[in-house]
């Protein structure tokens, strides 16, 4: 061996490590330059999206100072004398309308609880600016308000009031149609416009025309003389309308909505709070849900049978529906809620199937040869709420020992039934060529189901040693049916 060679070799080893440790360096610092880009990169899109979602969803989060910023701002076009109405008064200058707090935002509807003269109420508005609805093309021309007259007011109104509601011109009861148009309209404005004799203002006109933009609004206003399953109008402002606070229902409560605060029957206000916890006192749980079904059926009979036009509710939910201390269900969101008309061109569109033709709750079916939608629904207000709200009320879970009744299996038999005439209801009306009210056999068959579950319910109440009456209980209740044509 030579005297130099380990020497030789370690050398050898020594480089080669070298080499490898300057190799390592290098893949590492690459790697780590694309550690770092990548994380550049992915702290820039975080970056954004925060820009983004402040943009699109914390600009519209309801806060407190949110809300009284755009209630200030709306006082402000009242003193500059751009809007007006019944409210603005008691909001702006005798401070009679106290802010609670903000309810909710969505897609710009603003809705914020207030109280107004001592009672709770809820203000609503589709967009949150005045700005941001139509003008009346008609205000653009000097002068033209104060030429105006009520009749021409009632007449823009009832056009406006038709494009909301999807009521075409054809769809109206000839006979007599001015007559009960203003009737009708009237109640857009309440008593004032049957004994106006001067014309309305500029502000009161953009006020008129920038709630009459706003379907709800218009639903609401019209139908609350003619039905007690709608809120309540009970003022307005400028673009901002107030209707009466009601506790809307809850998907997690067993019972939907909150029975603490009904009215106890038979007694005067000022006793009820001494009588226990609400209706507790003479009613149980069950029997007020008993009554509360009893006010559903109520409303869909109401609903299907006394307009011109069938009125369809296309959002069933607990939360779009309230209930007043005696029980009466109320629908407190009616932005989903067509009539007739309306629903026939909603579901009028191309599909490949079935699934194409559900528009939320409402839905018709695919013909395989034009690959249209019918514009018939096959399902229909009743089918849906024994689907998303009686079945879960009867059903034995929550019933528990009293599951086994006679009547509650009647009852249960009778809800399963009603939550599966999907396809049957409205069916034989479409393949007749019907409209809104016509016979047929999947119509009989609705006719039937609705007043076996009637009875059903009222037999229930009547064994528990309740006549019935009240809380929507209407067994052999006339229907006077309300004409609505305009």
């Amino acid at each position: 061996m030579l005297p130099g060679g380990p020497v030789v070799a370690g050398v050898g080893r020594g480089g080669r490590l070298c080499l490898l440790r300057w190799l390592g360096l290098r893949l590492w610092s690459r790697r780590g330059t694309l550690v770092f880009a990548l994380l550049w990169f992915g702290s820039w899109l975080f970056l954004n999206g925060l820009v983004l979602v402040h943009r699109s969803i914390l600009s519209d989060y309801c806060t407190d100072d949110k809300s009284k910023s755009i209630l200030q701002r709306l006082c402000l076009e009242f003193s500059e004398g751009s809007v007006t109405g019944d409210m603005c008064e008691d909001l702006c200058v005798g401070g009679l309308v106290e802010y609670k707090r903000c309810l909710y935002y969505d897609n710009g509807k603003k809705v914020m609880e207030a109280r107004w003269r001592g009672k709770p109420v809820i203000l609503k508005s589709k967009l949150e600016n005045f700005s941001s609805y139509e003008p009346l093309a008609v205000l653009d021309y000097q002068d033209a308000a104060a030429e105006l007259s009520p009749l021409d007011v009632v007449f823009y109104a009832t056009l406006e009031v038709r494009n909301s509601l999807g009521l075409a011109e054809e769809d109206e009861d000839e006979e007599g149609g001015g007559a009960n148009s203003s009737s009708s309209l009237s109640r857009l404005w309440g008593k004032k416009l049957k004994t106006r004799d001067k014309s309305y203002s500029r502000a009161e006109l953009a006020s008129l025309w920038s709630l009459l933009q706003q379907e709800e609004y218009t639903f609401l206003r019209v139908l609350q003389d003619l039905s007690t399953h709608v809120a309540k109008v009970l003022g307005s402002c400028g673009h901002f309308y107030a209707v009466e606070y009601l506790s809307a229902g809850h998907a997690w409560d067993q019972n939907i909505f909150s029975l603490d605060d009904v009215a106890v029957p038979g007694l005067p206000d000022h006793d009820r709070g001494q009588a226990g916890s609400g209706a507790r006192g003479r009613w149980t749980t069950r029997e007020m849900v008993h009554r509360i079904a009893l006010s559903f059926l109520d409303m869909v009979w109401h609903f299907d049978n006394d307009f011109t036009h069938k009125l369809h509710l296309c959002d069933i939910k607990p939360e779009n529906f309230a209930i007043r201390k005696d029980l009466t269900v109320v629908a407190i969101d009616v932005d989903m809620a067509f009539f007739e008309p309306k629903m026939r061109d909603i579901l009028d569109q191309n599909c490949s199937s079935d699934d194409d033709c559900n528009f939320f709750d409402c839905s018709s079916r695919c013909d395989p040869e034009t690959h249209r939608c019918s514009r018939w629904r096959r399902n229909s207000n009743l089918q849906v709420i024994c689907e998303k709200i009686f079945r879960p009320w009867f059903s034995p879970t929550l019933l528990g020992a009293k599951a086994g009744l006679p009547l509650q299996v009647e009852l249960q038999r009778a809800v399963q039934e009603c939550s599966e005439m999907e396809g049957g209801v409205l069916e034989a009306e479409a393949d007749g060529g019907g409209g809104g009210g016509g016979g047929g056999e999947g119509a009989g068959r609705g006719r039937d189901v609705h007043q076996r579950l009637l009875s059903i319910l009222n037999r229930i109440l009547q064994e528990g040693g309740f006549s019935g009456e009240g809380g929507g209980a209407w067994e052999g209740k006339d229907h006077v049916h309300t004409e609505l044509n305009f």
